[in-house]
């Protein structure tokens, strides 16, 4: 896994208990890609954050320059490591996270954050799209309840389905401690 980097999309504050939607099991997902990012960092592998922000005034969560569109803490960038700022769920549309990780040379993404239907979803799809080989950690992506037609989905079940249909053709799906095995 020479040329892997590790994708952390969307953990930010507005996600977490006092944000604007929290979700649900985000504290756990933000320790699990805390427990990724610092064996990336130990072995020197590329890190690159992803950032949501709306454009308009009105934002329901990550308003532009709010406390709540912040990186949480947990995963806190440093300095070296690139912080894409998108505006759509998908983290390649209209952002230069393509150019960056082929500057790097990377072939393979491990992928972590949040929304597991949404951002998730889209991120990974794209970078399969792409020609990445694409990993997601699960244990270290969050999602919610979603609502349909009067029906009420509990987010394990949102991301468990959302888990198996990119497990079925886009990506490999694994537990934290399984990708940070492989790469040691």
């Amino acid at each position: 896994m020479t040329h892997t980097a590790l994708l952390l999309i969307d953990i930010q504050n507005d996600y977490f208990s006092k944000g604007k939607l929290p979700l649900s099991g985000t504290e756990k997902a933000a320790e699990q890609a805390a427990k990724l990012l610092a064996t990336f960092r130990q072995q020197g592998l590329p890190v690159v954050h992803v950032r949501h922000e709306f454009l308009t005034d009105d934002a329901p969560f990550f308003s532009k320059g709010s406390e709540g569109a912040k990186i949480h803490h947990s995963v806190t960038p440093i300095k070296g490591e690139p912080v894409v700022l998108k505006h759509k769920p998908n983290s390649f549309l209209n952002t230069d996270l393509e150019e960056i990780l082929n500057k790097l040379k990377v072939q393979n993404l491990i992928v972590v954050g949040a929304m597991s239907h949404m951002c998730i979803d889209a991120g990974v799809r794209a970078a399969v799209d792409l020609g990445f080989e694409v990993s997601v950690a699960h244990d270290a992506c969050a999602t919610r309840d979603l609502e349909f037609n009067g029906t009420t989905v509990p987010a394990a079940q949102v991301h468990a389905a959302f888990m198996a249909a990119l497990a079925s053709l886009y990506a490999s799906v694994n537990t934290t401690q399984e990708l940070i095995n492989g790469l040691n």
